[in-house]
């Protein structure tokens, strides 16, 4: 028997507990992964406030994403599989030292990217890949993305400026020099964010990529340029009010449904307002496959903002609300 240690938020707003069980032989169609490394996500944070829409019961165990070995196969799963080193999608239950995950979701990582990089990758990279190619990032254009010093904000970044794009980038005074040694120019969130885009780029904004909710949505579509897009992908500044998990983001559908139907009836003057939510599958792995490429070959960096031990879970999740380095928080059992 193999003795697992997780963290499991016992309920709405904790605590965050530290447990341990026994793990049996994987079910048919999964394997065991003893984890590397588990990635930290805002999604988690909104979870343990009971604020995600897609959110689990409680007690439950976090973890978006993970990085781990092979170390047990279930029927049906491929002998090759056993030993390999792989990344997965799981969006609950990363917090552990050994995971049972669904064959299905597991994407090999290459040599040569250790495992705190590679699960930095995973959320964060399918992410933002997939947004880019949403919004059709191409040279010439300017870009804003919203929280560009954080995991999703720093890779879309990088994306934008490898399409040849001009990129502006929120991010706190004090994260202004990474942001500049991104690629980016940067823009104090905390100032008046539309008057310095519109100084910046007085036509106007090709693609805006906000997780912050409603009021900021509406704010970056009134920045667009002729024929732009804002790509929402989460309502950040909702992540702890009380009520029903499903009322903060009706404001933010509203906006977006409304300005769709601008859109449908010629009134938008070509601008775009679309919604990006993750969805483990085929899609996703086949998009993390083409980020791990881009970093194995050197296009994409992937910034770690801190390494913690797995044990200090209910720590990661208050620095993901306050202060933080730039990039990735990083778990480690």
């Amino acid at each position: 028997m193999t003795r697992v240690r997780e963290i499991v938020v016992a309920a709405k707003g904790g605590p965050v507990e530290v447990r341990e069980r026994t793990a049996h032989h994987p079910e048919a169609g999964t394997a065991l992964i003893e984890v590397e490394a588990s990635g930290v996500a805002f999604a988690d944070v909104h979870m343990l406030h009971g604020t995600y829409p897609a959110q689990p019961k409680f007690p439950f165990t976090p973890g978006y994403d993970l990085v781990g070995k092979v170390r047990a196969i279930g029927d049906g799963v491929s002998q090759h599989l056993a030993g390999t080193r792989v990344a997965a999608l799981t969006v609950t239950g990363g917090w552990r030292s050994f995971a049972e995950v669904p064959a299905a979701k597991l994407v090999p990582v290459p040599e040569g990217i250790d495992s705190p990089t590679a699960v930095a990758a995973v959320l964060n990279g399918i992410t933002a890949f997939q947004m880019a190619a949403r919004a059709k990032l191409a040279s010439g254009q300017t870009v804003l993305a919203h929280g560009a010093s954080g995991g999703v904000g720093t890779l879309l970044v990088q994306l934008a400026l490898n399409a040849g794009a001009r990129v502006l980038g929120t991010a706190s005074a004090a994260k202004h020099e990474a942001v500049r040694e991104l690629g980016a120019e940067p823009i104090d969130y905390r100032g008046d964010v539309p008057a310095r885009v519109r100084e910046l780029a007085p036509d106007g904004v090709d693609a805006i990529f906000d997780h912050l909710g409603a009021a900021s949505y509406a704010q970056s579509w009134n920045l667009l340029a002729r024929k732009g897009i804002v790509i929402g992908y989460g309502s950040a500044s909702t992540y702890d009010k009380p009520g029903n998990r499903f009322l903060p983001y009706l404001p933010l559908v509203g906006r977006i449904l409304g300005y769709k139907v601008r859109g449908l009836l010629g009134a938008s003057n070509g601008r775009r307002a679309d919604f990006y939510g993750i969805r483990p599958g085929p899609g996703a792995n086949a998009a993390l496959a083409e980020v791990f490429e881009l970093v194995r070959s050197g296009q994409l960096e992937v910034p770690i903002a801190e390494r913690l031990p797995l044990v200090e879970a209910a720590a990661a999740l208050t620095r993901m609300t306050g202060s933080r380095g730039v990039g990735k928080i990083v778990l480690i059992p």
